[in-house]
């Protein structure tokens, strides 16, 4: 018999697998044209396809109150607007491969959001195996124990632009999973994506750059499609699915198949090698996830066993 809460979390994993095939696109584009210029033709090329395919569903927008309007817009706008700009201008600061693997934070994020807005309980074990993975992501940041010239420039900049595209797509598997306890995914994934177009074009407009766009190449054209289509609207149409039969805790480690599958590609196409030490830090941070998210989960499905006893 087909269990959707046991294949949902393999979605996740597929549609994160996804995500790490537009790196070396996306380092192309970098070269030839702004970050927001690059996601803003995503958008434009998604919204086309989420108006053919997604249009009817749209509809269940209506039926959301304040709260799920406001999870929306923070997914849109922050998950699928902020983000990617800041993860695509990080590339001009860091090693690829450095700025994917700092997305391994995003669990936390994800986690430390579900408590304020779940009112999940953390205990000393989660603490445990939090700190161990800031020492991890440390290592992937800052391989050999050392910062110097700490400042908001260079490499420094990449790392706090990647940690904010990390905030914000850590917060929006939260909030999108609030959503999707109302509306399809398919409503979801067109909302999104609409919505984030509006914010882009408006950051566009600020920045005076419509213009750009219409400058883009042929080849740049082409690479925004095949990172629009299988990075974006395929991947997230798989992702909610997946997310609306997975709770927020399992679908956070199922999406590092993004990180790690995306520094093999990173090292294969665009030569970005990593140091013992990011390895080491990569590797703890994942451990220290896996252990995490295995806490939280065990005391999700421990409420409703403790449930149960009182009322029996």
């Amino acid at each position: 018999m087909y269990d959707r809460k046991s294949f949902g979390p393999w979605l996740v994993a597929f549609a994160a697998l996804l995500w790490a095939v537009d790196a070396p696109f996306r380092k192309y584009l970098t070269g030839e044209l702004s970050s927001s210029t690059i996601v803003f033709m995503e958008h434009l090329v998604i919204a086309v396809l989420v108006i053919v395919f997604l249009a009817r569903s749209l509809a269940e927008l209506k039926n959301l109150n304040w709260k799920e309007r406001f999870a929306v817009l923070f997914v849109a706008w922050g998950g699928s607007g902020l983000a990617t700009i800041f993860f695509t201008q990080s590339f001009h600061y860091l090693n690829p491969s450095v700025a994917i693997l700092l997305q391994k934070v995003q669990p936390f994020i994800a986690i430390f959001l579900a408590s304020a807005v779940l009112k999940e309980k953390l205990t000393p074990k989660f603490w445990l195996w939090a700190l161990l993975g800031v020492f991890g992501a440390y290592l992937v940041t800052f391989p050999e124990l050392a910062v110097s010239g700490l400042s908001l420039q260079g490499g420094t900049l990449g790392v706090a632009l990647a940690l904010l595209a990390a905030f914000f797509w850590g917060g929006s598997t939260v909030f999108g999973r609030m959503v999707l306890r109302k509306v399809s995914f398919q409503a979801m994934t067109g909302a999104r994506f609409l919505g984030a177009l509006l914010f882009l074009f408006l950051v566009q407009i600020y920045y005076g750059r419509i213009a750009e766009t219409a400058s883009a190449s042929a080849r740049d054209w082409l690479y925004v499609l095949i990172v629009a289509v299988l990075a974006g609207f395929v991947s997230l149409f798989i992702y909610y699915r997946g997310l609306q039969a997975t709770r927020a805790s399992v679908a956070t480690i199922a999406e590092l198949v993004f990180p790690f599958s995306a520094v093999i590609i990173n090292w294969i196409f665009l030569d970005a090698r990593l140091e013992a030490g990011q390895i080491a830090g990569g590797l703890i941070l994942l451990i220290s996830l896996m252990q995490l998210t295995k806490v939280n989960f065990q005391a999700a499905t421990a409420a409703p066993a403790a449930l149960q006893g009182k009322a029996v």
